[in-house]
C-alpha cells in the first residue's frame, strides 16, 4: 500500500537516493529542500521550497506516515579555530531544525499508522575524531533528542536515527577529491571502503517503513565498522 513520506534535504545525496527508492517502490514523497533538483523523472514526488534556518511553511496534507530530516554538515577544524558563531550554525542546521521541522509535521504524523520519524547522526559521536568537535556536539544533541522524542512519542511514531561514516555524497567531496583521499579515508575503516548514498539510504528505508515496525530509539550505525572495529 502506498504511503507519504516528507524527506527534508531530498535534492542531494543521502536524502536524494532515500526519495528515489520510495518513489520506485510506490510511495507519495514530499521533498522539502532549497532549491529543486535531482529530481526529474521521479513518480509521485512533489517539491517544496524550504530552508530549516527560517520558518517551517509546508503544506501537508492530512496524514504522513514518515519524515526523513537529512540536513548536515561537515565543518572539520581544530577546535580552537572554531568560533561560538560555527558550534551554533551547526547546532541550528542540524538539531534545531529537526525539532522545528518535526513539530510542524506532528499533528500529521499523529494521524497516521506506526508513522516514523529518521534524523542522521554521525560516527563522530560514538568514536572520538579529530576535529570534529563541532559536528559531534550538534549530533550528540540530535541523538539525545532522538531518544528522548522516541520515548514521548511511542506507541503512534517510532523514532530512530542512522549514524554514517564518510558517505561518497557532494557535502564530502573536499573530502574524497583525490585517489589518494579516497584510499586514504577508505582505509581508515575496517572494511576498507567509503560507504554510499544508497548504503544509508537502505538503512533510512528499514527504518522508514514497516519492516522496523518493532524497533524506536535506536541508533544503527552504518559505518563501515569503524565505531565497534579495530
Amino acid at each position: 500500500m502506498s504511503k507519504t513520506y516528507l524527506i527534508v534535504g531530498g535534492t542531494s545525496g543521502i536524502g536524494n537516493a532515500i526519495v528515489k527508492q520510495l518513489s520506485a517502490a510506490g510511495n507519495k514523497v514530499i521533498v522539502a529542500a532549497r532549491e529543486e533538483k535531482n529530481l526529474d523523472g521521479l513518480s509521485n514526488v512533489t517539491f517544496q521550497q524550504l530552508d530549516v534556518n527560517e520558518d517551517i511553511q509546508l503544506d501537508l496534507p492530512e496524514s504522513i506516515d514518515g519524515i526523513a530530516y537529512c540536513p548536515g554538515s561537515i565543518n572539520l577544524k581544530p577546535f580552537h579555530r572554531l568560533k561560538e558563531a560555527d558550534f551554533m550554525a551547526e547546532l541550528q542546521l542540524n538539531a534545531i531544525g529537526a525539532v522545528k521541522v518535526i513539530q510542524h509535521a506532528l499533528p500529521a504524523l499523529k494521524k497516521a499508522e506506526n508513522a516514523s520519524i529518521v534524523l542522521f547522526s554521525t560516527v563522530a559521536v560514538q568514536t572520538g575524531l579529530t576535529f570534529h568537535t563541532s559536528v559531534a556536539m550538534a549530533k550528540g544533541a540530535l541523538e539525545g533528542f532522538g531518544r528522548a522524542l522516541a520515548s514521548e512519542l511511542a506507541p503512534r511514531i517510532r523514532v530512530n536515527l542512522v549514524a554514517p561514516s564518510l558517505t561518497d555524497t557532494p557535502l564530502a567531496n573536499s573530502l574524497l577529491s583525490s585517489d589518494d583521499k579516497r584510499k586514504a579515508n577508505a582505509d581508515r575503516h575496517p572494511l576498507k571502503k567509503i560507504g554510499t548514498s544508497d548504503d544509508i539510504a537502505n538503512a533510512a528505508m528499514y527504518l522508514l517503513t514497516d519492516q522496523s515496525s518493532w524497533m524506536t530509539g535506536q541508533v544503527l550505525h552504518v559505518d563501515g565498522g569503524m565505531s565497534r572495529l579495530k
